[in-house]
């Protein structure tokens, strides 16, 4: 089995080092970065690329916000794990807006980081047309074609490129058409019950998905909200028996 590479992008040489023996010692090829400039060249070069990367937040020059979107400019699939000691709830949304899959903050339980990497690692291993062929791995509703392999929503003339977890979310609802799921189920098979995100992130998530697929996001033919409970997803845009509470201003 070939190794699985990290990059980690960390400027408290001591923390690094640290990581990088941990994750030696559970058999990964190991890649240190002490900032934005330096961790973009070896994502670049390094070839085949990094499997997985742990960026930090608050380093010299460039942001780990500002490098996080510069990755997704060069990959939309590889996994993105911060580390951080920032704790705000808008550090983390910013965080996932710019196209990170999970965030811990410092100081953290290294078993759990550990089981965090395997874990991204392992969903990112299974995603159609990394390891295998695309076969068809596509779905079209209303104006609506979305292919999951390529990360792409067309609707009409638009493109859009949403981020991994935002293509997550809408697989899971898509595999579910028709169910009603609730947000704790959601965040359990999506997220992986990521300590950090709370089920009002989901609410936002859904708000982003809503402005890629919906003709009207206030009042949605396809994603909808149901009182008390979460979401449902209606490939053929019937709202039917569901009762809709398009405020999503309610958690469970």
């Amino acid at each position: 089995m070939t190794q699985q590479k990290l990059l980690i992008v960390e400027d408290e040489e001591a923390l690094a080092r640290g990581l990088r023996f941990n994750f030696e010692h559970e058999g990964y090829e190991v890649l240190l970065a002490g900032d934005g400039e330096r961790a973009l060249q070896l994502f670049q070069e390094t070839d085949p690329r990094c499997d997985l990367i742990i960026l930090d937040l608050m380093l010299p020059g460039m942001s780990g916000y500002e490098i996080c979107r510069k990755i997704r400019e060069l990959d939309e699939l590889v996994p993105i794990l911060v580390l951080s000691a920032r704790t705000l709830s808008e550090d983390k949304t910013m965080a996932f807006d710019c196209g990170t899959d999970q965030y811990m903050t410092k100081p953290f339980a290294l078993p759990e980081l550990l089981s965090r990497v395997r874990n991204l690692l392992d969903r990112h291993s299974r995603i159609p047309g990394q390891n295998q062929p695309n076969n068809g791995d596509t779905c079209e509703f209303g104006e609506v074609h979305v292919d999951f392999a390529r990360y792409e929503i067309r609707v009409g003339e638009q493109v859009f490129e949403p981020t991994k977890t935002e293509m997550d979310l809408l697989r899971y609802f898509v595999h579910h058409d028709g169910r009603v799921l609730s947000r704790q189920e959601i965040l359990t098979h999506v997220w992986g019950m990521d300590a950090n995100v709370t089920t009002r992130t989901i609410d936002n998530f859904v708000m982003r998905l809503r402005k890629f697929i919906e003709k009207n996001p206030s009042d949605p033919a396809f994603l909808l909200s149901v009182r008390g409970t979460g979401y449902r997803f209606v490939s053929n845009g019937k709202s039917a028996e569901v009762s809709e509470n398009d405020s999503d201003s309610e958690t469970d």
